[in-house]
Formats: C-alpha cells, structure tokens, sequence
C-alpha cells in the first residue's frame, strides 16, 4: 500500500490540483493567509522510520517534500520564528496503547528508526519533541511550548498526512490555534490517503496552503 505519487519535479503541479479538489471547502483561504499571526512550524516525525528506503514503514512520497520542509524550516528560521521537530518513540517501559493494535511495531527511543533524517538542515534553535501518540498534543508540552512562544497560529509539515499530520492539526485547531496545512510539506503512503485527509481538513478545520504562500505571508510580517 505505497505509492511514489509525487516527485520532486511534479510536486508543485499536483499540489496545485490537491488545492483545487478541496477548493470548494477553502473559501476564506486568501483572508486566512494574509492575516497570518504568530506563527510556529511543526516538522512532524521526519525520521528513518518513514524516510529511510530500508524501512517497512518507508514513504516514497517523503522524498519529495524534504525541499518544501526544508525551505520552510529555513524560512522561519530566518525570521527567529518557533520550529518544533517532533519524533515519535517510546522507551521500553511505555506501551504503544491502542496503535500496538493496527501497527507490527513501535519505533523505540535510540534506535536507528528513531533518528531524524539527515536530509533537512539543521536548525541549532529549534525545539525537539519525543511523542508517543499520533497527535504530538497528546501527552506532551506542545501546547505549554506554543503558548510560551506566543504563537497563534501553527504550520504543520511532515508526515505522515492523514495519521499524525491530521491528528495534530484536529488537536491544534481544538486548542484555537489557527492552523495551516501544507499540502506541499506532508506526505503519505498513498495520494488517496493524502488527498482525502486535505479535503476533510480542508472543510472547518485548517487552511490548506502551499509552501511558498507560506513564504510570502512570512515575508510580509518582516
């Protein structure tokens, strides 16, 4: 059940056409992105696990959105913006709880599939999260964090789209955080799972965007 459904040449051509799927539910968009406020990146669970080849849990599609990331992990760098890079493990004492149900097997802290993937550069100032529940609200400090930032809106990246990229943005939309998903920053294993998770955000819980609106609404803060 994969797909490499996106590379890095087509990316911004289908994201364009995700957009237009879920455009009938996305009418205050343009509103939405120009009175962007206090944003925090999330760079959710880019780890081996999801973005080695050699990996059960590999997603193909992860390959081509490590520019996107990477741009927008530079961009709000840049403008001394919060960034917070989750990974999902447990130690050996914590229990994976209902997803030990669906999944053969829990990524565990210090292992390889733990680690996060070389490919996005390094930001010194960014806060590192461990989570444990698809949501990376669910039993941590994320939400103390954001606050302490003084953010009011987050962009969520990474993957995979309609597990922990749609968890958190439900759990942040609830916290009345204002929440951008970028279509063009987060992947799954399937353009089905994918595009299907953007339409139904799309409709009364996030504002979908592409990475370089992002961008732009950024630069107009400066």
């Amino acid at each position: 059940m994969k797909e490499e459904y996106v590379t890095d040449e087509s990316l911004h051509r289908k994201a364009v056409e995700w957009l237009g799927r879920a455009g009938r539910h996305t009418g205050r968009r343009e509103q939405m992105l120009q009175r962007m406020e206090s944003p925090a990146l999330l760079v959710l669970d880019m780890q081996s696990f999801f973005t080695d080849e050699a990996s059960h849990a590999f997603i193909p599609a992860a390959k081509a959105i490590m520019s996107t990331v990477g741009r927008l992990m530079e961009t709000f760098a840049k403008s001394g913006k919060p960034i917070v890079i989750t990974r999902h493990s447990l130690t050996e004492s914590e229990e994976p709880g209902m997803m030990g149900l669906f999944w053969r097997d829990t990524v565990r802290e210090g292992s390889p599939a733990s680690k996060l993937t070389d490919a996005l550069p390094a930001v010194p100032d960014a806060i590192h999260l461990r989570k444990t529940r698809y949501s990376a609200f669910q039993r941590t400090d994320l939400e103390a964090i954001l606050r302490k930032s003084g953010a009011k809106s987050v962009v969520v990246t990474g993957v995979t789209t309609h597990l922990c990229c749609d968890s958190t943005a439900r759990d942040a939309f609830m916290r009345d955080f204002t929440v951008y998903f970028v279509i063009d920053a987060t992947a799954s294993w399937t353009e089905d799972l994918h595009v299907s998770s953007i339409i139904t955000l799309a409709d009364g819980v996030v504002v979908p965007v592409l990475t370089h609106e992002i961008i732009q609404s950024m630069e107009g803060m400066r």
